[in-house]
């Protein structure tokens, strides 16, 4: 079954280098039609052709009022929505979207190694992976821990790199309901290094496909 997505990657704020590579990457995954946008307007169109809506490392204010509006009826009837990375650093002055993707970003430590530790190994964005899973990335702390909102899947491992600020419960990847729809958000994903390894697409893809009601039957081309 082919998810059909819409991957939105506009920047009001700080800009990935990585976002060329992200695209291409979930590109080139059998089974996704990806069709890419950074024009707001594309969120202002019917919503309901797509499985799921993916911000990825979107930033800043993106959104015009009808597509807050837009995008919240889709996910509220049962639309599958991905943040990934940056998507935690997008519209802080729209309320409802930062309890939409369950926290918001606050700051983060140089991007370096560390250990992701796997919570719940039988979601679809976690079954492949080892119960500790040897990553490099920018480590997000949040403004609050989600964890009381979401089901975690991963969190990190704060004395396995420098500069975290959340202590031991540092949920890094999780899951929700909004209304009939589905949210995966994964903190991940910074560097284009990321979007090169199977792990993280596989990782992705599973969370991807989760939000879509469909299975993760594909893998990194």
């Amino acid at each position: 079954m082919t998810i059909r997505l819409l991957v939105y990657t506009r920047t009001t704020g700080y800009r990935h280098d990585s976002i060329p590579d992200a695209v291409t990457a979930l590109q080139a995954l059998d089974g996704l039609m990806v069709e890419h946008s950074e024009d707001p307007a594309a969120l202002e169109a019917p919503l309901e052709g797509y499985a799921a809506v993916v911000f990825l490392s979107t930033s800043g204010e993106v959104l015009t009022p009808a597509g807050r509006e837009r995008l919240a009826e889709y996910v509220g009837s049962g639309g599958g929505f991905v943040g990934v990375h940056a998507a935690a650093c997008t519209e802080y002055d729209w309320p409802y979207y930062g309890g939409l993707l369950g926290a918001r970003f606050d700051r983060h430590p140089v991007h370096q190694p560390g250990k992701v530790v796997v919570e719940d190994p039988d979601h679809p964005a976690t079954q492949h992976l080892p119960t500790v899973w040897d990553f490099t990335d920018e480590w997000y702390d949040f403004r609050s821990n989600p964890r009381e909102r979401v089901r975690v899947l991963v969190r990190a491992d704060e004395s396995s790199y420098e500069g975290g600020g959340m202590g031991d419960d540092h949920p890094l990847a999780w899951c929700r309901d909004e209304g009939e729809g589905r949210v995966f958000y994964t903190a991940l994903g910074h560097a284009s290094e990321a979007y090169r390894d199977p792990d993280f697409m596989a990782h992705l893809l599973g969370g991807i496909a989760w939000a879509a009601r469909t299975r993760p039957e594909n893998r990194h081309a």
